[in-house]
């Protein structure tokens, strides 16, 4: 039995799945190229399994570690094998031919049109949008905790995903339902322009957003 399919055999696939393993979960990595998604699997360690996009994911959770383009494609081209998960949407819609504004409209975001082309079945879930790669990877930035911004509309999927989230030593907030992706879209988008800003050179993909009290 696999907790968690990623759908991706990139670097936000690789800090995903790091993460998964450190709260001791099972991992599944789908990838188009088998190759890719073999390499990524023996790099993470013994008891990852792989295999192509071509197989239906096997674990409850899925996440779409992957642009948000190819995101549409995969609950389209999946269909009913999405059926009964919990289905992850880690994507910033972002033009990222002009990377001046997102591609997708203020009245919607890219996690509600994947819930749009998904099985009614499926849960869609935002969550990981605004942490990047490399602090997945190492758990922390700035040497404190990611926050990790959740939000759905099926509060046992929401519990998943954060319980997921805290046994890997991160923490999960919960920001509400599924529509409040617009705006972790928005600012992480902020973010990643900040990153792409020669003033602020000493940025380097490495930032965190955190709420502090």
């Amino acid at each position: 039995m696999t907790d968690i399919t990623i759908i991706g055999n990139g670097n936000m696939a690789r800090g995903i799945a790091t993460t998964a393993l450190a709260a001791g979960r099972t991992v599944e990595i789908l990838g188009q190229d088998a190759a890719k998604a073999q390499a990524l699997a023996a790099e993470l360690g013994a008891g990852v399994t792989f295999s192509t996009t071509a197989d239906a994911p096997r674990g409850s959770i899925v996440v779409l570690a992957v642009p948000f383009a190819a995101a549409t494609s995969v609950a389209s081209n999946y269909g009913e094998a999405l059926a009964g998960k919990i289905l992850v949407d880690i994507t910033n819609p972002v033009d990222f031919e002009t990377f001046d504004s997102l591609v997708d409209g203020p009245d919607t975001s890219a996690a509600e049109e994947i819930a749009k082309l998904a099985p009614s079945g499926a849960k869609v879930v935002k969550a990981f949008n605004t942490t990047f790669a490399g602090t997945l990877a190492a758990g922390q930035s700035g040497g404190q905790p990611l926050d990790v911004f959740i939000a759905g509309d099926d509060a046992d999927a929401n519990s998943a995903v954060s319980d997921f989230v805290g046994a890997a030593g991160l923490r999960p907030l919960v920001v509400g339902p599924l529509k409040r992706a617009r705006e972790l879209e928005g600012f992480q988008f902020v973010l990643m322009t900040l990153q792409a800003n020669p003033e602020f050179s000493d940025f380097n993909w490495d930032t965190g957003l955190k709420v502090t009290n």
